[in-house]
């Protein structure tokens, strides 16, 4: 099975405005994001974009930019449009990976993860409709920004591992899920709860039928998209990796990360 990475990439962002063409190390944002993606196993990287300016960036750095429609709502949508270009073009493509343009960071091993579980999860029976990345929380802080307790980081409910190195996602929340009940909702563990990662890896056929699928009730309420899957009926499987790539989301994210490139955060 061949994969693809597709990188979504806007030039307007109300935090942080030109974000992917920042440029820390001496390299544009989008550039640190693309070589870590290059370094997976995928067969292609592309990105995509509606902005002239990051389509000559990615071009004169070397990497494969499209440019896509500017009227889209989501980047998954973006993503799907560059898929079915190049499905167009007579390139086969069975795992689409929607990657992030602002987590520059990211373990190329994780992406490989990612494809692993996501071509297991597509055999059988019930083949999973996307696969994603989780990762366990750090035993601090126990509460507060950052732990479990802090609503702006998901939460991923999992069943059982599966002998395939991947487990099936039975919930997202934002809420501190599972209730510690015994302990008057009091987190003494972090590390047994899971933090969603949001890289996902798609079929070409599931990635088409995405905007198809109907918003749900939990999604609505949540405001979490991958809720439409699971309230749909679909599987979602998912890679448990070690830890999580800072995002870059705010000044403050983009000046430490380039603190950590000189090696001084």
């Amino acid at each position: 099975m061949k994969a693809m990475i597709v990188i979504p990439a806007r030039f307007a962002s109300s935090r942080l405005p030109g974000k992917p063409l920042l440029v820390a190390g001496g390299k544009p944002l989008i550039q640190h994001t693309y070589e870590k993606a290059a370094g997976s196993s995928a067969d292609r990287v592309i990105v995509a974009t509606d902005d002239e300016r990051i389509l000559k960036t990615v071009q004169d750095f070397g990497g494969e930019a499209v440019m896509t429609s500017a009227d889209h709502q989501t980047g998954t949508a973006r993503v799907a449009e560059a898929a079915d270009r190049i499905a167009g073009e007579g390139e086969p493509v069975d795992i689409v990976v929607n990657m992030q343009g602002d987590e520059p960071e990211t373990d190329p091993a994780h992406l490989d993860a990612l494809i692993a579980v996501h071509r297991a999860a597509l055999a059988g029976d019930r083949p999973a409709f996307v696969s994603t990345l989780v990762c366990p929380f750090a035993p601090e802080p126990v509460d507060g920004p950052g732990s479990p307790q802090d609503p702006s980081c998901v939460k991923a409910l999992l069943g059982h591992p599966r002998a395939d190195g991947g487990c099936d996602a039975l919930y997202f929340s934002r809420a501190l899920t599972p209730y510690p009940r015994d302990d008057g909702g009091r987190v003494s563990d972090p590390t047994v709860y899971y933090l969603h990662i949001g890289i996902y890896a798609f079929s070409a056929a599931s990635l088409r039928a995405y905007d198809s699928l109907p918003a749900g009730r939990l999604e609505a309420i949540e405001k979490l998209e991958q809720l439409r899957i699971l309230e749909a009926g679909e599987r979602i499987a998912a890679a448990i990796v070690p830890q999580a790539a800072p995002g870059i989301d705010t000044p403050a994210d983009f000046a430490a990360f380039k603190q950590r490139l000189a090696g001084t955060g």
